[in-house]
C-alpha cells in the first residue's frame, strides 16, 4: 500500500479500453443478495468487502471510472474477500477480475504475475517474445479512504458502526488505486464502464447512493497533479 498527498492523474484519452465476456451478477435482485449475505454470514461471519476509487481526467476535472449495471445501478469495481484475504492482494483479484484483459499482450499492470516488492513499488517480470521484459508497476493500491458499516442484512450503511451494533454484518473498505498513464481496461460486455466527474456525484445521494456521492468529501485531502501532457 502506497500513502501519498498527491494523485496523479490522467487523460481519459490515454487509456485503452476493450470488451470481454459478460460477467454476470449472482443475484437477480436486492432480496436475493441480501438472502445469500445471510447466509454467507451464518458460514463465515462478517463480510469483508473492498472497492477500488480509480481516478482519471478530463477538463482538468477529476473523473471516477464506475461500473454502470442495466440502466440505472453504478458501482465501483471491488467486491468480497475470501476469509482471511489480505485486503491489497483481494482489491487486486477483484480488479482484474472486473476489468483485467484476457488476452496476455494487453493485461493491466496489476494482473502481470511474478511481482517483486522493491520498498514502496513493485517490479515485475513476464516473457516477452522470448526475453524478459522488465515492468515498474504503476498501478499501485493507495490509502483506505472510508470504511462504511452494514449492522443487519438491510441495504443501508453508515459510515460507522453504531454502538448498539455488536456484531455488523458487513464492513466495506475503499481504496484509492493510482493508475499508470496507460492501461487497458476489458469491461464485460454486460457492463458499462463510465467516468463520472466529482461535481457530478457530490451530495447526488439519489442517483448514486450515500458511499459513492459521498467520495468527493473523502478526496477533498488530496492535491490532483492534472497530467495533461
Amino acid at each position: 500500500m502506497v500513502t501519498s498527498a498527491v494523485v496523479n492523474t490522467y487523460p481519459l484519452s490515454s487509456y485503452t479500453f476493450g470488451t470481454k465476456e459478460p460477467k454476470m451478477e449472482k443475484d437477480t435482485s436486492v432480496a436475493d443478495r441480501l438472502a445469500r449475505m445471510k447466509v454467507n454470514y451464518m458460514k463465515e461471519g462478517m463480510r469483508t468487502s473492498v472497492e477500488g476509487i480509480l481516478l482519471v481526467q478530463e477538463h482538468n476535472h477529476p473523473h471516477i471510472l464506475l461500473l454502470q449495471i442495466g440502466n440505472t445501478f453504478c458501482k465501483l469495481p471491488g467486491g468480497r474477500l475470501k476469509p482471511g484475504e489480505n485486503e491489497i492482494e483481494g482489491l487486486k483479484r477483484k480488479l482484474t477480475s472486473k476489468l483485467g484483459a484476457t488476452v496476455p499482450a494487453l493485461v493491466p499492470d496489476w494482473q502481470l504475475p511474478n511481482s517483486i516488492v522493491l520498498g514502496d513499488q513493485f517490479c515485475l517480470k513476464m516473457w516477452v517474445l522470448g526475453s524478459v521484459a522488465e515492468y515498474t508497476l504503476a498501478v499501485l493500491i493507495g490509502e483506505c479512504v472510508a470504511i462504511w458499516w452494514r449492522p443487519n442484512f438491510e441495504t443501508i450503511m453508515y459510515p460507522y458502526c453504531p454502538p448498539h451494533i455488536t456484531k455488523p454484518k458487513e464492513c466495506k473498505k475503499l481504496y484509492l488505486v493510482h493508475l499508470s498513464e496507460r492501461e487497458y481496461f476489458a469491461v464485460p460486455k454486460n457492463l458499462k464502464l463510465l467516468a463520472v466527474p466529482l461535481f457530478e456525484l457530490y451530495d447526488n445521494v439519489q442517483r448514486y447512493g450515500p458511499v459513492i456521492s459521498t467520495i468527493p468529501q473523502q478526496l477533498s485531502r488530496f492535491q490532483f497533479n492534472m497530467i495533461t501532457k
